[in-house]
């Protein structure tokens, strides 16, 4: 990933499980983070947070994640807690870049966790990529993470915990960039479904297109 590393001194690969996909609803239940510096780890978080009182995980996310109720009370933070150490992998970046694989996703959770605790201002800096952008511009659908993993033979798992498909997603990168290293084409730029668009909050950085399913051009090349 030369040029990223031209362009970046920080990299923060992220991911987030959720109570569900609601943005003004749902909230961040784990979130996991890997900061790579000169493409070696240099630090990282894996956070569970507590839910509010007599709140309780649907079924559907238990069995999904194997995240219970029980274990984020014995072993979750509170918000405060996990903003902050999200924060501190940032500081000291002159140049970061935040990766996460539907990043439109997780950074509209992110932001949900930030803006209450007054720490939202940390994401003016960073640039933002998309891994699920890139990998939908190189295999045809499906596009999940488990399927990208495959495809390139990684010796990673989709486990839906947040640190492993945020360890998963900076593996997928580092392949994708050695089959075609085009991967600074794509900062600041979100595929979007093109029937439905954008889901979520816009973020004024990022430039948003339709990403068809043909993979006759990349999106960077599309108008």
């Amino acid at each position: 990933m030369t040029e990223l590393w031209n362009r970046f001194d920080r990299m923060l690969v992220f991911d987030t499980e959720t109570t569900g996909i609601d943005f003004a609803r749902d909230r961040i239940i784990e979130i996991g983070a890997v900061a790579l510096e000169g493409g070696a780890e240099a630090g990282g978080l894996d956070l569970f947070l507590r839910l509010p009182e007599g709140r309780r995980l649907d079924p559907f996310i238990v069995n999904l994640t194997g995240i219970t109720d029980e274990r984020l009370a014995a072993e979750g933070v509170g918000d405060d807690e996990a903003a902050r150490a999200f924060t501190e992998l940032l500081e000291g970046a002159e140049r970061p870049l935040i990766v996460a694989y539907n990043a439109q996703f997780d950074l509209n959770f992110l932001y949900g966790l930030l803006q209450p605790q007054g720490l939202a201002g940390v994401l003016k800096k960073p640039r933002f990529l998309d891994a699920l952008t890139v990998y939908r511009d190189r295999r045809d659908y499906p596009h999940k993470l488990e399927n990208a993993i495959a495809a390139y033979c990684l010796e990673a798992v989709n486990s839906h915990r947040a640190i492993d498909d945020a360890r998963a997603a900076a593996l997928l990168l580092e392949a994708m960039a050695e089959e075609r290293d085009d991967l600074e084409r794509y900062i600041d730029l979100f595929g979007v479904h093109p029937k439905y668009g954008r889901s979520g909050r816009k973020i004024a950085s990022v430039t948003y297109r339709p990403q068809p399913y043909d993979r006759r051009r990349p999106l960077y090349e599309r108008t």
